[in-house]
């Protein structure tokens, strides 16, 4: 492709919105321009990128046993009021009418879409297991959408569908796909952890997540660091090791005023202890439905003063549906004293600790009542509380799968998940099949999703630097950009047009800058747009028979001889295509 019969509208700034790194570049690169809030065109350049990505996860996907079909966006409601979520979603939810007055959405995910179709076509156990997947355009109305296809409302997800007839079955599946996700991945040129993950709104009772490791990252994991552990897991799942217990402390439990000492910071300075002496109490509220304002009721959670709580992990210990924080009125009733002093002796509502809370010697907790906490509290003597890991793992933390390693932190980038659906949606659905003793079984599902275009915007947030992006081969929108540096000289303009007949003959992709442009100009539009391999005709190289060659992560350029410059480039296309096959 000739860059001047190109879409590649540059910049020299990005617009104000743009704060992340992915977005920024996009922008100033040329490959993205906004049309609305969360919703952007792909232009040439990003469309080339988000098309290298789909045909990597369709060859895999295909490599691994699912068929490819294409669901539509528009979807009837009554789907979605069978599943129950049509109810369950917020203002997320994109819903319309039609003209007729049917009620619609666009699918922010196809599970029921997908249910449908099987459940029509699909009656016994010969025609199972099935995957299915599909690349398509999704549609959620983030209350916020920010750093451009990062987290947009509009973006390209790669969904997929399982159906089996036992478990056992699913999760072999699962396992398929689970390794499909990892050669995805590598193939994309990414540095990535596979964590243990929640479940979140997609339901379910096992799920990880793909995280693309980077520093801008929105997410918190952990993973052991021993060379041969590969536990790693998102801080709402990383288990926690429980502490051992500490001989309880002898001296009596003592009350003392704290006049408006209410954080952890406020009480540990008043008594001269560091925070890990206190344990803090939480009040929520569980299981309330907000639409009806009926149910609910209250529980205490406690974690060491130093600790934080972790909401994901309280929910799966109380089986809850919902779990929210008490309002400051619910915590005084329940306590007796104002938001800041609760504690849990002589508590009425149930208490869940965390097993370090548990382990302490004695602590130091509020005393439900205003402006008074309570020193030397020593659990199981003075309170009893249910015993559950509560608390959000932090590096240092022991490995709890290998008992030799600690945590190391890291930051991600969630770019792909996996889920084992169970019946959650077939059961619902009556999604069913003829067994082969004859009766009537609802189909267990997995569901494997990828955001394509969020890959894109995570290649970049790992692979940059101050000039621009810096594209891995494989997803990159050209392999080799070719500067015709003095255009107007006749040598430089025939050894260029020849060259770039040669590389497009070798199968090359090729983005031929042969603008009648500044040199300079051309070096910085190369560097922001980032495609891996550079090469320059000028005079001065071309004096010497050569062309300067420059791979977009080394700082020099070296020369090569002309007469090889077409089989160097073969070669090192080809070498880090490789490198990520394996």
């Amino acid at each position: 492709m000739r860059y001047s019969q190109a879409l590649i509208p540059t910049l020299k700034e990005a617009p104000a919105e743009a704060q992340v790194v992915s977005h920024v570049m996009l922008v100033r690169a040329g490959y993205i321009r906004k049309l609305a809030a969360g919703i952007y065109t792909l232009l040439p350049l990003g469309w080339r990128v988000v098309r290298k990505i789909e045909e990597i996860v369709r060859e895999e996907m295909n490599r691994a046993g699912a068929q490819e079909v294409l669901m539509p966006a528009a979807v009837p409601a009554e789907l979605w009021q069978e599943s129950g979520r049509w109810q369950a979603y917020g203002a997320e939810l994109l819903r319309f009418k039609d003209r007729k007055g049917a009620d619609f959405l666009i699918g922010p995910t196809h599970e029921e879409v997908i249910v449908d179709i099987v459940r029509r076509d699909v009656k016994s156990y010969r025609q199972l297991p099935l995957n299915l997947y599909q690349i398509q355009a999704k549609f959620r109305d983030e209350p916020r959408p920010r750093a451009g296809v990062m987290r947009g409302r509009e973006f390209i997800m790669k969904d997929a569908y399982s159906f089996h007839a036992d478990e056992d079955d699913c999760k072999r599946t699962y396992q398929r796909m689970y390794d499909a996700y990892l050669a995805i991945f590598r193939r994309c040129g990414l540095a990535f952890r596979a964590v243990e993950a929640d479940t979140g709104n997609i339901g379910g009772t096992l799920s990880h997540e793909f995280q693309v490791l980077a520093t801008s990252g929105e997410d918190n994991i952990v993973a052991c660091d021993h060379e041969a552990c590969s536990y790693a897991a998102n801080v709402e799942m990383a288990q926690i090791v429980p502490a051992e217990k500490a001989t309880p402390a002898a001296a009596p439990r003592e009350q003392v005023a704290t006049p408006g000492q209410r954080t952890i910071e406020e009480v540990s300075g008043f008594f001269g202890v560091p925070a890990a002496a206190l344990a803090k109490t939480l009040v929520y509220r569980r299981d309330f439905d907000p639409e009806t304002g009926k149910g609910g009721t209250l529980v205490a959670a406690m974690v060491r003063g130093d600790r934080e709580l972790n909401e994901a992990k309280l929910k799966r210990a109380l089986d809850a549906s919902t779990l929210e924080l008490a309002g400051d009125a619910e915590v005084e009733r329940a306590t007796g004293a104002p938001v800041g002093f609760a504690g849990p002796v002589g508590l009425v509502v149930p208490v869940v600790a965390d097993h370090e809370v548990l382990a302490m010697a004695e602590a130091i907790v509020g005393a439900n009542a205003a402006d008074g906490h309570l020193r030397h509290v020593v659990p199981g003597r003075d309170f009893q509380a249910t015993a559950a890991d509560l608390r959000v793992a932090v590096e240092g933390d022991a490995c709890p799968r290998c008992g030799k390693g600690h945590f190391k932190a890291y930051r991600g980038i969630e770019v792909g998940h996996v889920f084992f659906l169970g019946t959650r949606y077939s059961k619902k659905m009556h999604c069913v099949f003829l067994g082969e003793d004859g009766k009537e079984h609802v189909m267990i599902m997995g569901c494997y999703g990828i955001g394509v275009t969020r890959t894109a915007a995570a290649a970049i947030e790992q692979n940059h630097d101050e000039g621009g992006i810096v594209w891995p081969m494989a997803i990159a929108p050209y392999q080799v950009t070719l500067l015709s540096l003095q255009p107007g000289d006749a040598d430089v303009r025939r050894v260029s047009e020849e060259l770039h007949e040669k590389l497009e003959a070798a199968g090359i992709e090729v983005l031929y800058d042969d603008r009648d442009e500044r040199p300079g100009s051309k070096f910085k539009d190369a560097d922001l747009v980032g495609i891996p391999l550079r090469v320059a005709v000028g005079k001065k190289s071309l004096a010497e028979g050569a062309v300067e060659l420059k791979h977009r992560r080394d700082k020099e350029a070296t020369k090569v001889p002309l007469a090889e410059i077409v089989a160097t480039i073969e070669a090192k296309v080809a070498e880090e295509l490789a490198r990520g096959r394996t």
